[in-house]
């Protein structure tokens, strides 16, 4: 059962409003809208970022029905705090930040433990350099590789190389040493080594972008 249980989902409830979408909104404009309580903001926010937060939250938690729980939790308090907002200057970044916490927030409540002691991964198959592939074919694969990290590799990779923490700011997030942080990113890369060869170069480059 959902983790949203007891909460209408925020796109359900607004499709059953007939209200038209107009687009091209900025997000000063949407921001403004929303701070009049005005639904069509909210609306115009979800449809653009929905599908976007739900592959945040996937790339450290990757359960479908979890992550799309996150990233409806996500425009319910953007919803409900929505007189109270701090300064925002990207909504992007404001609403790409606030699932991360919330997917921390899941990490630590279900106590997740990172050890150092973490048994080996087990190798994937590596890429041949002369393997040609299509950029869709190179992302699954890389996709697949980040997947098949094990759970603590994987979140601390993620936050890492695509969330753009530090190594002290995960370590603080996941109440972890900054030791444990270095170690596990280590094992990540071993693995990812391992399992995408030459490719892990354009797996580290697409993490800087």
């Amino acid at each position: 059962m959902s983790r949203f249980t007891g909460t209408v989902s925020v796109g359900v409830a607004l499709s059953k409003k007939n209200i038209s979408l107009q687009q091209h909104h900025s997000d000063i404009e949407l921001l403004e809208l929303l701070g009049k309580d005005d639904e069509l903001a909210i609306s115009l926010i979800f449809r653009a970022y929905y599908s976007y937060l739900c592959k945040v939250a996937y790339k450290i938690l990757p359960d479908t029905n979890l992550a799309e729980d996150l990233s409806q939790e996500v425009f319910f308090e953007l919803w409900r705090k929505r007189g109270h907002l701090p300064a925002i200057t990207s909504l992007k970044a404001y609403l790409r930040r606030a699932t991360v916490n919330r997917a921390l927030n899941y990490i630590r409540d279900q106590r997740i433990r990172f050890s150092d002691e973490e048994p080996g991964p087990m190798p994937g198959n590596a890429v041949s350099v002369g393997q040609q592939m299509e950029a869709d074919e190179l992302q699954q694969r890389i996709d697949e590789a980040i997947d098949g990290l094990p759970e603590r590799c994987r979140i601390v990779f993620v936050l890492s190389r695509f969330e753009d923490m530090s190594y002290q700011e995960i370590a603080d997030a996941l109440d972890i040493s900054v030791k444990t942080v270095e170690n596990q990113i280590s094992k990540a890369l071993r693995q990812l080594r391992e399992s995408l060869g030459p490719f892990l170069s354009v797996l580290l480059l697409l993490a800087m972008i």
